[in-house]
């Protein structure tokens, strides 16, 4: 790569050359258990990233003190190195006070690439980076690659509802910034044992322009669709928000849980937390049973991760029927009560079967719902 002409970009910008930056950053986000899963899957691309550059990958944690006790699981995970910076004041996420930190950094390390999990927090943060550093971002990647030519990271997201892949990449400026949505990634095996460098960092982080007044936890009454292995959608074509009630029943037979299309959400039929698709949720289930659901682009987005696809659709030429593993052209209203029948017999058989070979003691103790 030649030499960058920074007064023919933008005189308001500092020059910058490329070649002076190195290394794949993912920013960790903390949650209750440690180091977020959402952000442990962002090391796959990491990974591949900087194989193909000839980089390294380091994982970045901003965090109260004791959080460099979580930089072995990122270095168990991949990164080669993690850097660490303990302060009272990040005990609390203020985007401003995180972000501050990153930039600090940023501009001591030069990292090449920087890549955020799009969740609430890492879609709030990445964008304020991006624009203190100027440098670009691209949001809800679905893939990353490198050209060779160049070194460009090459940030791939669906852009015009989905129906192509736009191949971004920010040619003048680092780092290169990007952002994908939790399960679009596998997250990456762990190996005990795996050594790294931890390098912990004095910053001295502002102080947050907000206050926060109180904290509410709002209780789950079941699994959120991004953990749950069963997942049972509807579409716009049940017809009616009672076409919900049916899937629902057919979600606890198989221990699963309900989520809907887009459609689905804007005609009311669903909470927006469990939309699958683009502007929803990514998933991987073992199996995902879409029930009235056309199939589109945007949709067929948030399931490819899916372990095993089946459709039921009364339009034989909706996208999703090529797509899934099974397909059944029915209309719904036979179709899934008939299903919840055999399984209702399949779950009573089994209950019988139990109770002669263990006793009644083995009806309650034997595993429930998606054991049938």
């Amino acid at each position: 790569m030649g030499r960058v002409e920074c007064e023919k970009i933008c005189s308001l910008w500092p020059c910058e050359q490329p070649e002076e930056f190195r290394n794949v950053w993912v920013v960790a986000e903390l949650d209750e258990q440690g180091v977020s899963e959402a952000s442990l899957q962002m090391l796959t691309p990491a990974r591949r990233i900087a194989d193909k550059l000839g980089e390294s990958v380091v994982g970045v944690i901003a965090g109260p003190p004791g959080s460099s006790q979580l930089a072995v699981e990122m270095v168990e995970r991949g990164a080669d190195e993690v850097i660490v910076v303990e302060h009272e004041r990040l005990s609390e996420y203020y985007p401003d006070v995180v972000g501050s930190v990153i930039v600090e950094l940023s501009l001591k390390y030069k990292p090449s690439v920087i890549l955020f999990a799009a969740t609430a927090r890492g879609r709030e943060m990445a964008p304020y980076v991006a624009n203190t550093l100027k440098t670009g971002i691209t949001a809800d990647c679905t893939d990353f690659d490198v050209d060779p030519k160049t070194r460009d990271v090459l940030l791939i997201r669906p852009p015009f509802s989905a129906i192509m892949l736009a191949y971004i990449r920010t040619p003048f400026r680092r780092p290169q910034i990007g952002t994908a949505r939790p399960n679009v990634f596998p997250l990456p095996e762990r190996q005990p044992g795996r050594q790294g460098r931890i390098v912990r960092e004095e910053v001295e982080p502002p102080e947050p322009m907000a206050r926060l007044v109180n904290r509410v936890r709002i209780p789950r009454s079941e699994v959120p669709i991004e953990k749950a292995e069963v997942i049972v959608s509807g579409g716009r074509g049940l017809g009616t928000p009672e076409g919900f009630r049916v899937l629902e029943e057919l979600a606890s037979l198989l221990g699963g849980v309900i989520a809907g299309s887009r459609k689905a959400v804007d005609a009311g039929w669903i909470p927006p937390e469990r939309q699958v698709g683009q502007t929803g949720k990514s998933v991987k289930p073992i199996l995902y049973i879409a029930v009235g659901i056309s199939g589109s682009a945007q949709h067929m987005v948030g399931v490819r991760e899916a372990r095993r696809i089946v459709a039921i659709n009364i339009d034989e030429n909706a996208p999703i029927i090529r797509q899934a593993d099974y397909s059944l052209i029915a209309d719904y209203r036979e179709v899934i009560p008939a299903l919840i029948e055999e399984l209702r017999r399949l779950k009573e058989e089994r209950s019988r079967y139990l109770e002669e070979l263990l006793g009644p003691e083995a009806l309650r103790t034997a595993p429930q719902g998606g054991g049938s």
